[in-house]
């Protein structure tokens, strides 16, 4: 079975490296065909790895140690269990849809297998970070996918927005890996090992244990060790105060946007804290930390959402949005739900992604709202999985992302209960964002795709390539038929909430303390799919989630014209969320503006006046004048010589005569 789990990554990886280093040799369609084979291989020996832990088959082992200094050991391993099979089963499926989509999207690009060699690099990079059982191997994998994701960002690289934005992802991710990072060392120094096993085995044994940040104050091990991994999630998860890099990453290709954002990248932290589930139980702080984190995440990025007019940007609010639910689930001891919220996010998501792709191929590229209506009668697919998407998004009953989010706002409304510190915070953060969920998310399928149009059918617009006026037609198939396949799961998914959440699907790769019992008590009050849809009517959720979008009808159909009136006399909240709370403003200015504030300080200070001004000039200056000086001893006449000579002896007759010599 080894060989099947070694199948899964490599298989990729062959991919990327025979369509990258064989870029300018090999055709296109030689470079898709490759990559999409190997993925669909991919996919396959990760349905049967899947189905062979559903028997009940685990794995945990090194297979290569590269490094052994004193007891520890650096190793190359497996760790296939439910959840990292969960994963590897996700990654795979949604990687493969969008490397079927990707013929279409991008088949006149001259970097076309240039592209197919990196989604097929970010693939690896995502399943050895998914897969591996010792922190040193997540972190290698943890870096690789930022470093793929730094290079698909800015894939169009002649263009100055996207390398300013693949530079802004890579450089905010850098601040999380740094905490990520330090965490990591802190359980080599304390644990003397890197492997999940033996950290978890000894975690309980050092709860107690506490180091000393600042001489004299003691905080506990456990609790710095979690919130520093956290750190680290907060990048790649893009969660507040660290959420600024994903917005502007829609810069890159739409595939990627899908790739990243859905299923992949931004869930690296998801699934990174849930396991290490049996550090964070043991820090009660840790988990609020979390949890307060996430609310914030999910509720103001919600409201950015619901003004946003690039139909990319208002989906990628809304996957900030949704990680904060998964986050919050994570801080109420609620993994198995953050679990299940990330993998019904996966296909619900991706759809609204790709669907956005397919809206923007049929726009010759435009991805304004404001240009579109009607879309309708003219994408009749892309219009029926957008909106399975945006209704799964929303969190409607009976579709994937109402189960998982529902069971997530029960969640912390028990550990609410339970009087779990910012759990109040998180529950009220939780339900606006409902509201404010069920608006964007249908605001964006009525501004689309219904109303009057609003496009110019003879105009060439080149937002993301140059394309060609005419009037808007259906995607090719290799587009349109990946949506389907993952709007199929957006519906369905959800189902499986009984076996996956409330029933013991992940065993033993997630531990929850015994005090921490929220989950145990709405297993009990489970009864079933049809039940749990029947009482959500009932619920504050389900009203909130219909307010929202009865809104979004509200404005964009019956009354189209007062959403410009409501923007003029709510002028200034809407530039609070127009400029993003001002944080790539306060970051320009105090972070970007003060290394180059400093960078100057220092060349005009330390180079210039300090170094330059003072060693190098100044030590050539003393060199001139004490030379002018010397060279008046040095005349070459006789007498000035014989003169020196004579105060010499004088001088050193009167010192020896005081007896100083």
């Amino acid at each position: 079975m080894q060989k099947l789990y070694l199948l899964v990554p490599l298989a990729p990886l062959a991919g990327a490296l025979l369509s990258g280093l064989l870029c300018r040799k090999i055709s296109n369609r030689v470079a898709h065909s490759v990559t999409i084979l190997l993925m669909i291989v991919s996919t396959v020996a990760a349905a049967f790895v899947f189905r062979d832990v559903l028997d009940g088959h685990t794995f945990n082992g090194a297979l290569y140690t590269w490094l052994e200094s004193e007891s520890a050991h650096f190793e190359v391993g497996f760790l296939i269990d439910q959840l990292s099979a969960t994963m590897m089963l996700v990654v795979t499926f949604v990687s493969l849809m969008v490397h079927v989509y990707t013929i279409g999207y991008m088949h006149e690009d001259p970097g076309y297998n240039r592209f197919f060699s990196y989604i097929s690099l970010f693939t690896f990079s995502m399943l050895m970070l998914v897969m591996s059982n010792n922190f040193l191997q997540l972190f290698f994998g943890w870096e690789a996918v930022g470093l793929v994701s730094y290079l698909l960002i800015g894939f169009w690289y002649t263009r100055p927005t996207a390398i300013y934005a693949n530079l802004k992802a890579f450089l905010v991710n850098r601040v999380g890996d740094f905490g990520f990072l330090l965490g990591i060392a802190l359980v080599l120094m304390y644990f003397g090992t890197l492997d999940y096993a033996r950290v978890f085995a000894q975690a309980p044994t050092l709860a107690a244990n506490t180091i000393e940040i600042f001489p004299g104050h003691a905080w506990s091990l456990l609790t710095v060790t979690c919130i520093l991994l956290f750190i680290g999630a907060m990048g790649k998860s893009a969660q507040f105060p660290l959420h600024v890099w994903l917005p502007d990453s829609m810069e890159g290709p739409t595939p990627i946007s899908a790739l990243i954002h859905a299923a992949t990248m931004v869930t690296a932290g998801i699934f990174m804290v849930s396991r290490m589930s049996p550090l964070f139980e043991l820090s009660q702080t840790a988990l609020s930390f979390v949890l307060v984190i996430g609310a914030i995440t999910t509720f103001f990025m919600a409201l950015i959402a619901m003004t946003q007019f690039d139909i990319k940007r208002v989906v990628a609010y809304s996957t900030l949005s949704q990680l904060g639910y998964m986050t919050m689930a994570l801080g109420a001891s609620a993994y198995s739900a953050a679990m299940f919220h990330l993998v019904t996010h996966a296909f619900f998501k991706a759809v609204l992604f790709l669907g956005a792709g397919s809206v923007i191929i049929a726009m010759h590229h435009e991805q304004d709202m404001r240009k579109m209506g009607g879309l309708r009668k003219y994408l009749p697919v892309t219009y029926l999985t957008m909106l399975i998407g945006a209704w799964a998004n929303a969190g409607l009953p009976p579709f994937a992302g109402f189960f998982s989010k529902d069971t997530i706002i029960e969640a912390v409304h028990a550990a609410y209960s339970a009087g779990v510190p910012g759990a109040g915070f998180a529950l009220l953060c939780a339900l606006g964002a409902v509201c404010a969920g069920g608006f964007y998310s249908f605001r964006l399928v009525f501004y689309a795709f219904h109303g009057k149009e609003r496009f110019d059918t003879h105009a060439s617009h080149g937002h993301e390539e140059h394309g060609h006026g005419g009037t808007p037609h259906e995607s090719p198939l290799v587009v349109t038929i990946p949506l389907i396949l993952l709007a199929i799961p957006s519906v369905c998914a959800g189902w499986l909430i009984g076996t996956v959440v409330f029933g013991d699907y992940f065993g033993s790769s997630i531990f929850i303390a015994p005090e921490h019992g929220g989950m145990a008590k709405l297993a009990e009050e489970f009864h079933g799919v049809l039940p749990m849809i029947l009482h959500s009517f009932t619920t504050l959720p389900f009203a909130l989630a219909l307010a929202g979008a009865g809104s979004a009808f509200y404005l964009y159909i019956v009354k189209p014209d007062l959403p410009a009136v409501l923007r003029a006399k709510l002028g200034f909240i809407v530039r609070i969320l127009d400029d993003k709370y001002g944080f790539d403003r306060f970051n320009d200015w105090f972070f970007a503006g003060g290394a180059r504030g400093l960078g100057g300080g220092l060349w005009k200070i330390g180079d210039i006046t300090i170094i330059d001004g003072f060693f190098v000039n100044g030590s050539a200056r003393v060199i001139g004048w004490s030379s002018t000086v010397i060279r008046q001893f040095q005349s070459g006449y006789i007498y000035h010589y014989a003169f020196a000579m004579i105060i010499g002896i004088l001088l050193l007759l009167s010192l020896l005569l005081s007896g100083s010599v």
